[in-house]
């Protein structure tokens, strides 16, 4: 092997390395970005008809806000965060749902799991998102129980904080509205 070949290898593997290690030595802990136009991801232990795991969250104004102040309407579950290009892509089918079942005993919950709060609320400002948005940077103790491994991610909760869809579909799969539309009670 020539020397040049040599160092064009040892460069491609020391840049290599160092762009994989960036996040992780500057404290970063992102989670994967699922790219499949499906959004299935592996479920976690839970199914349908568990109970969902309690959580607490910082809403838009920085108040803390618990899954048990939803109690009486289903919780549709958007897990997001503003880098993730394809979680992005979903906002304007969810906002979409969310005009289509204003009034109905459902709340759409976008949780983001940006780790820079001031700059998850810059987003949420300069792109005017209204309804139901909270960080909570990706708590491990949810995304575990869930088995979230990707975003963005989709969870239908019932009006008792039971799951009824661990790996809900997309806003934008058609079926998700025919699926709204036939919750009892809603």
């Amino acid at each position: 092997m020539t020397c040049m070949r040599m160092f064009l290898i040892l460069t491609c593997l020391l840049v290599g390395v160092g762009y994989w290690s960036a996040p992780a030595a500057s404290g970063e802990k992102r989670i994967p970005v699922a790219t499949s136009d499906e959004g299935k991801v592996p479920v976690g232990k839970l199914k349908p008809g568990d109970a969902s795991p309690e959580f607490m969250a910082v809403d838009s104004n920085r108040r803390l806000v618990s899954l048990k102040d939803f109690k009486g309407k289903y919780v549709y579950v958007d897990l997001w965060a503003t880098w993730c290009s394809p979680c992005v892509g979903q906002i304007p089918h969810l906002q979409r749902l969310e005009k289509l079942f204003k009034g109905k005993k459902i709340v759409f919950v976008s949780i983001s799991c940006d780790e820079d709060v001031d700059e998850w609320l810059g987003y949420l400002r300069k792109n005017k998102m209204e309804g139901v948005q909270l960080n909570f940077d990706c708590n491990r103790r949810f995304q575990d129980a869930y088995g979230v491994k990707a975003i963005p991610r989709f969870i239908l909760l019932d009006k008792k904080g039971r799951v009824v869809n661990p790996n809900m579909t997309r806003p934008s799969d058609p079926e998700t509205e025919k699926t709204l539309n036939a919750l009892k009670g809603i």
